[in-house]
């Protein structure tokens, strides 16, 4: 089995086959789950937790702050995220703006790297309106400012429909960026975009918690070392 270069923030394949029937509970919320009991999740099983951080340019979530110190004194790992609006601004610039609000990267072993949350819209253009090369390089441009500024690259959350119709099914951040899939079954399905598996596959729409389960594909130690870098 070939492995990923170890300068990839992706799990080497190899980790993740010897511990195939490993995985790490965690999950995501917005401030639409004003108030999370992140210490009975972390007493449930729970090990992690991905908190909206902003959107575009002028949108910061008004529970980003409380939700994130929360998540700290209950021993959760925890990163934040960022919705795109790629038909608004730069992805350099939407970048620039989760940074300057919560998404940023330390090594400090409970810090995920930020996530780009790329999804529909209701009530937008297809796809905000871009080709699937504009598409790609607008990703590229929010990745590579992420990547600049804080030495790691943004996990991408996306479903199969999406990264397929928006992107042509690129397959250009595969040894860069890791996937957080969405995709709401009872197994994970096929990859999109040539990635070899998921980092993270957000499974249902419902967590006991508060906001969406998500399930990080390793073991603990796995866990740990996308955040540590």
């Amino acid at each position: 089995m070939k492995l990923l270069p170890l300068s990839t923030t992706l799990l080497p394949v190899a980790l993740l086959a010897t511990e195939a029937s490993a995985a790490v509970q965690g999950f995501d919320i917005s401030h639409y789950q004003s108030s999370v009991n992140f210490q009975a999740a972390y007493n449930s099983g729970a090990r992690f937790v991905i908190i909206k951080a902003t959107e575009g340019t002028t949108y910061i979530d008004p529970k980003f702050s409380s939700h994130y110190t929360g998540a700290t004194n209950a021993g959760l790992i925890r990163g934040g995220y960022h919705f795109a609006h790629p038909d608004s601004s730069t992805g350099a610039a939407q970048a620039d703006f989760f940074l300057a609000h919560g998404g940023g990267w330390s090594g400090d072993g409970i810090t995920l790297p930020g996530m780009l949350d790329l999804e529909s819209v209701s009530g937008k253009a297809t796809c905000f309106g871009l080709s699937a090369s504009s598409m790609v390089a607008w990703i590229k441009s929010f990745s590579d400012r992420y990547h600049t500024r804080t030495g790691r690259y943004p996990m991408l959350y996306t479903n199969p429909s999406w990264w397929t119709t928006c992107t042509g099914n690129s397959n250009a951040f595969v040894n860069t960026n890791p996937l957080v899939l969405a995709r709401y079954a009872s197994a994970p399905g096929t990859i999109p975009g040539g990635w070899p598996y998921q980092t993270i596959w957000q499974n249902s729409d419902s967590y006991t918690y508060g906001g969406d389960s998500d399930i990080f594909n390793g073991a603990l130690s796995g866990l740990q070392k996308l955040a540590s870098g």
